[in-house]
């Protein structure tokens, strides 16, 4: 018996989210409320998700079986609608735009002092944080046809780059945490999930990505 068709947006939900509530899911899935809750709590029994709570806070996550069904389930995705590896050479092109943006973002992070160290950027140098995002400027305009390539084949990937310009721009009008902010959806953030989308699309594990 074949797996319903919100099994794979929900658990890859999770996955690219890493821990979130109710909502976050729906909102990453594009489900409703309703069916993502159903969803989820099917997966738990089936030991794919777990819930946490612990403060104030309360969210889902992947279990290793979660991940190695989502794996499962990506990989007939890709198969069926991935003739031409379009996927794979995507990633391909992403790799070097992704080395860009590590740089900018520890350029964001951490600027030299006189004497050779590194200190924590305190964004007093304007034309040094211009240029970080004069940067991410430039790779906005290269992710664009490449996450439009991609959406072609599986329209789960479209949007990265409209995120990723909206969080440009936020940091462009002066809100620093829009770079790399882990509390929103920063350049970083967006980045981040596309990277861990590619990953999990193709079955590549981080520590192997060449």
């Amino acid at each position: 018996m074949s797996a319903p068709p919100t099994v794979l947006p929900v658990l890859h939900a999770v996955r690219l989210l890493g821990f979130a509530d109710l909502l976050e899911v729906a909102d990453r899935a594009g489900l409703d409320l309703e069916d993502t809750a159903r969803e989820l709590h099917g997966a738990a029994l089936r030991g794919w998700v777990q819930h946490t709570s612990f403060a104030d806070l309360d969210g889902w996550s992947l279990t290793q079986a979660g991940k190695a069904e989502n794996e499962r389930l990506l990989a007939r995705e890709r198969v069926d609608a991935d003739l031409h590896g379009v996927i794979a050479a995507g990633h391909r092109e992403f790799l070097p735009l992704n080395a860009r943006l590590l740089q900018a973002c520890t350029d964001w992070q951490l600027r030299p002092t006189g004497s050779g160290r590194w200190v924590p950027n305190d964004h007093t140098d304007p034309e040094r944080d211009g240029r970080v995002l004069g940067e991410l400027a430039a790779l906005a305009t290269a992710l664009a046809p490449l996450v439009q390539r991609l959406a072609g084949v599986l329209e789960r990937f479209g949007g990265y780059d409209v995120r990723f310009a909206a969080a440009l721009r936020r940091a462009q009008s002066g809100r620093s945490e829009w770079v790399d902010g882990s509390g929103v959806d920063s350049c970083h953030r967006v980045w981040s999930q596309l990277h861990e989308d590619l990953l999990a699309t193709l079955g590549i594990d981080r520590r192997d990505e060449t």
